[in-house]
């Protein structure tokens, strides 16, 4: 007897392509795929630094938008990349809630 595979596949590239089509139009074709990836690495550093990617994590976390934000603008200054603007982090940051959400969605769909 087999077991169902309850976990998600998450994709970068079709993380990034989600993102992508779900940008506001005002931003669109304002950032990069390899962009979009490196905000969404600095995005899970984060979470990794709160200890939100623990395996004995609480579900339920409630996470500070604006510490985000400003803890990805501050690295990415840091590191000397491009100057993002608020709202292409905040953009990024749903983006990257959505795609997480919709692969929950499928894995949902599945059971």
């Amino acid at each position: 007897m087999s077991e169902k595979d309850n976990t998600f596949e998450y994709d970068e590239e079709d993380s990034v392509e989600f993102i992508q089509s779900n940008m506001p139009d005002k931003l669109k074709g304002q950032l990069t795929d390899d962009e979009i990836n490196y905000l969404v690495d600095l995005i899970y550093e984060y979470y990794e630094d709160k200890g939100y990617l623990n395996d004995d994590a609480d579900d339920n976390v409630e996470i500070d938008e604006e510490e985000l934000i400003i803890y990805v603008l501050e690295n990415a200054k840091k590191d000397n990349i491009k100057a993002f603007t608020e709202e292409q982090v905040e953009a990024v940051i749903e983006g990257e809630l959505s795609y997480y959400d919709s692969l929950d969605d499928d894995l949902e769909e599945e059971e």
